[in-house]
């Protein structure tokens, strides 16, 4: 497994040692600024050159802030679409020849207000959009060979920012879930594994882990 990571290199590196230490030598590491996509390439082969081959992309790196309407930059547009989309179409074409070649897959982390855009999110909500509009047109792309899906998360972790810190406000999204609670990270690995290894027959698909939340909205 190759794991990419930008600034993060602490975390990172403690992510690898505990996956090592359950299955020695099994995972790598490699830096990059996903904005800058001439390197995305690299990407793809080197870690075709650390393990052989390349099965699997998971497209899940994606920066989060609010941006209100007639306060939008360029620069918040270059980050949140970059990283949400740009990113991801760019790392995906460059990935495209392995997985042909593997009968491999993508799986693409997106968002249930891809589809409810988020207030005050603008160009989150609107660049998650086009990343559901790219899983399902690279479904398309890649057929027959690859597969390409998408894990759309509701409330699992809370943004580190303050507008989310409000007790009241954390509550009103938990009562809007059907099933009364906040999900756990295990809940986004557990739909990416069945879709990576046990769903050999879905492709095009966008899988919401939130509760029941965007069926009550």
């Amino acid at each position: 497994m190759m794991i990419h990571y930008r600034s993060s290199a602490i975390d990172a590196r403690a992510l690898q040692d505990e996956l090592n230490a359950a299955r020695p030598d099994s995972v790598s590491l490699i830096q990059a600024d996903l904005l800058n996509i001439s390197v995305l390439p690299s990407l793809v082969s080197d870690t075709v050159s650390r393990f052989g081959r390349l099965d699997v992309l998971i497209n899940n790196a994606s920066s989060f802030f609010p941006t209100n309407i007639g306060e939008i930059t360029d620069s918040a547009w270059d980050d949140l679409v970059g990283t949400n989309l740009k990113a991801p179409l760019f790392l995906s074409q460059a990935a495209a020849p392995q997985l042909r070649k593997h009968h491999g897959c993508i799986v693409n982390i997106v968002d249930i207000h891809a589809e409810k855009p988020l207030k005050n999110y603008l160009v989150y909500s609107t660049a998650k959009g086009g990343l559901v509009a790219l899983t399902k047109s690279l479904a398309r792309e890649l057929s027959p060979e690859a597969r390409v899906n998408a894990v759309a998360p509701g409330a699992i972790i809370w943004p580190e920012d303050e507008v989310w810190s409000d007790a009241l406000s954390r509550q009103r999204i938990i009562n809007q879930t059907l099933l009364k609670r906040v999900g756990e990270p295990d809940d986004i690995a557990k739909t990416v594994s069945f879709l990576v290894a046990d769903a050999p027959y879905v492709t095009g698909q966008v899988i919401a882990v939130d509760g029941g939340r965007s069926v009550n909205l």
